[in-house]
């Protein structure tokens, strides 16, 4: 599993089994029986045991001999391969979450927003509320790049309807692209930063194209190529790169 050895860990003095629960591995007496049976081990050493107050910050935690960083937050990036849903829940197809450690699971990770299951590229997962709230909330105008795959040959007349905007029946005034470019005679990068319910393939739709394949390849200014992550990979983002996420001020 990916270590980040970079993050800042700012959590209070707490025992072993309750940090273990913060972590995800279970209830505070699943995490004791764990350590009873000798699968936690500090700076090398197994304990056994659990009520002693320690320093997160400090530890250098190994369980069942893996290295262990402890988070607070969890800031995840994953290159969501075609054909899963953005969903604790799925109906229809497997979830995302699947594709992560079921430790995540348990500390109730979400992904930030959601892309259509034939949607594929960078899509963000936490379980810090506040980060999710400022990604996925249109007063923030994060920008999000995607690459879309038309089905007829790219126009300069359908450039020219995406950056002047296109009026969809349930929007009271015409989406603009913050930015769109023609990559070659069947695909374009668009830009946007409103965040509208299946925007892209909606957008193209009224300006006449349908869309066969559609890609997300950056937030903000952080991009997906990167990170250079293969379908169905996923990393840790860092403070720095956290950064990347949010508009330029």
């Amino acid at each position: 599993m990916p270590v980040a050895p970079d993050l800042k860990f700012p959590m209070k003095k707490m025992t072993l089994d309750k940090l273990l629960q913060t972590q995800g591995f279970g209830t505070r007496k699943a995490c004791q029986q764990m350590i009873a049976d000798g699968c936690v081990s500090l700076s090398g050493e197994v304990v056994t045991e659990y009520d002693d107050y320690l320093e997160p910050e400090s530890l250098v935690l190994s369980i069942n001999g893996q290295a262990w960083t402890c988070r607070e937050h969890l800031y995840l990036v994953l290159n969501k391969p075609a054909n899963y849903e953005c969903s604790r829940k799925p109906s229809h197809h497997p979830g995302v979450l699947t594709l992560l450690p079921p430790v995540f699971l348990a500390r109730n990770t979400q992904p930030v927003g959601r892309l259509d299951h034939d949607t594929t590229g960078m899509l963000l997962l936490s379980d810090d509320g506040g980060f999710i709230h400022r990604q996925s909330s249109p007063k923030h105008h994060v920008p999000k790049t995607y690459e879309a795959t038309t089905h007829d040959p790219v126009t300069p007349e359908l450039l020219a309807l995406l950056s002047s905007g296109v009026k969809l029946t349930d929007e009271p005034a015409p989406l603009v692209a913050l930015s769109c470019r023609q990559l070659d005679s069947h695909r374009i990068e668009i830009v946007l930063d409103q965040g509208k319910y299946h925007q892209v393939k909606r957008m193209l739709a009224a300006a006449g194209h349908h869309c066969d394949a559609l890609e997300r390849t950056a937030i903000g200014r952080l991009r997906l190529d990167v990170l250079a992550l293969k379908p169905g990979e996923w990393c840790f983002l860092d403070e720095a790169q956290r950064a990347l996420l949010m508009p330029a001020q």
